[in-house]
């Protein structure tokens, strides 16, 4: 079978099995039996589909996957970043469109400790939104940035779906994990100054309203006492990386502990809510390893049917230039991630993507960030943007699919924009790692 009609039927049957409602990880695994038996050789094909599955779970840089998305649970579970909210609600009290502010400022505290993207979005969302749209806040200032600090979680570390890329890309994880900082930092302080622009330019957006006059102390102890632990924690985990101390695993771990110890500190720990951010822990992760399990043998198929060294080789003989390539991959993976997951994003493109990095010698953390960055956008693009469904999912009745949409649009923009830049100047994705792992 020639390489053009083996992709055509692996990717036909993939889309098939997506457009029923198939789960990602049942869809892969479904192709994988079929095209184990077709181009692995029948029953021998079987088990080695089983025997790639077991392996693609066995390594050891899959294990900080777990440690992540753990402080982000205990973070939620235990009320801690209740009061973080609150305490930087003190601290930003005349600053125009205050509120929104505040949900951008606590997101990228929480995206520094969490691991998950739509975790932080329900959060802001169920504990934010209603007393935005009370204090007569219009809805796209309201949902819009609460979605748009959602999405860049998945660029500051820790990130499960970074971890994740990084080992089945074979990206170095923890410069992986630290590229993504400066991207991820400037696209906050972007949504920070579009948010104080609006506001200030148009105050109907977001009504100004008296609020209680604070001592200096009494505004800044809260900040102290509940944010700068939480910080503590993020530096502690990254310098641990970056100075070779530990691994992303044992970095991850510390994390976790540091986490939990500090739950336990403010006297919010308790039996049983520390029993549902394990049982959040089990689920989140068992999902994303399941799903890892399809990925090795899927591109073990498409490698057997000759699809990738045929698609690649078809790409080297047409002499394309090299940034036309890397052009044509974002495009792909912005139309991939209006309509379907993050991960089966990867499990699709990388094992057609890494063979062109490669050929092209593009840097692989540069790529792993543009990819993020891709990512991060599908999370937001209509029409099945995760977290616009997560968004909703937490509205009042009254707020429309249609005001959603509108609402996360500005800051869509803004990630193209980062893409953008990115894309154009290299460092901001590269210069911190190379400058933290400089040997």
């Amino acid at each position: 079978m020639v390489w053009w009609l083996a992709a055509t039927v692996l990717f036909g049957l993939l889309m098939a099995l997506f457009a029923i409602g198939l789960p990602a990880a049942f869809a892969f695994f479904g192709i994988n039996a079929v095209g184990a038996w077709v181009w692995l050789g029948g029953d021998p094909g079987l088990v080695q589909m089983i025997r790639n599955g077991v392996a693609s779970i066995s390594q050891f840089s899959l294990t900080p996957i777990p440690f992540f998305v753990l402080m982000g649970e205990v973070l939620f579970h235990t009320g801690v970043a209740m009061k973080a909210i609150d305490a930087i609600d003190r601290l930003i009290w005349r600053v125009p469109g205050r509120l929104s502010v505040v949900a951008v400022v606590a997101g990228t505290v929480f995206s520094a400790i969490s691991g998950s993207t739509i975790a932080t979005t329900a959060l802001l969302g169920s504990l934010m939104l209603p007393e935005m749209l009370r204090r007569g806040y219009h809805p796209k200032m309201a949902m819009g940035p609460i979605m748009a600090i959602g999405g860049v979680d998945m660029l500051i570390p820790p990130s499960a779906l970074t971890v994740l890329l990084g080992s089945l890309a074979s990206i170095s994880i923890a410069e992986l994990l630290i590229a993504g900082i400066v991207p991820g930092v400037l696209l906050s302080v972007a949504f920070v100054a579009y948010i104080v622009l609006r506001a200030a330019l148009q105050p109907s957006l977001a009504p100004a309203f008296e609020h209680e006059r604070l001592r200096a102390w009494d505004r800044w102890r809260p900040l102290l006492v509940y944010v700068l632990p939480l910080v503590i924690i993020f530096v502690v985990v990254v310098l641990a990386m970056a100075a070779g101390w530990a691994t992303p695993t044992e970095s991850a771990a510390v994390g976790a502990v540091a986490t939990v110890a500090v739950a336990w500190a403010y006297r919010s720990l308790t039996w049983s809510n520390l029993l549902q951010a394990l049982l959040g822990t089990a689920g989140i992760s068992g999902v994303i390893l399941f799903i890892i399990v399809g990925a090795t043998t899927f591109a073990q198929i498409l490698t057997f049917s000759g699809a990738t060294n045929g698609l690649v080789e078809a790409i080297r003989g047409a002499e394309l230039a090299p940034y036309v390539v890397l052009g044509t991959m974002m495009l792909i993976l912005l139309v991939l991630g209006c309509f379907i997951d993050q991960v089966s994003m990867m499990l699709i493109t990388l094992p057609f993507f890494m063979p062109l990095v490669q050929h092209y010698g593009f840097d692989p953390v540069w790529f792993g960030v543009l990819f993020l960055i891709c990512m991060q956008l599908g999370l937001l693009t209509p029409p099945f943007g995760m977290l616009l469904f997560t968004m909703k999912s937490v509205a009042p009745k009254e707020v429309t699919m249609q005001q959603v949409f509108g609402a996360v649009t500005p800051y869509v923009v803004f990630g193209l924009l980062m893409l953008a830049l990115v894309i154009a100047f290299p460092p901001l994705a590269t210069w911190l790692p190379k400058t933290l792992f400089a040997k």
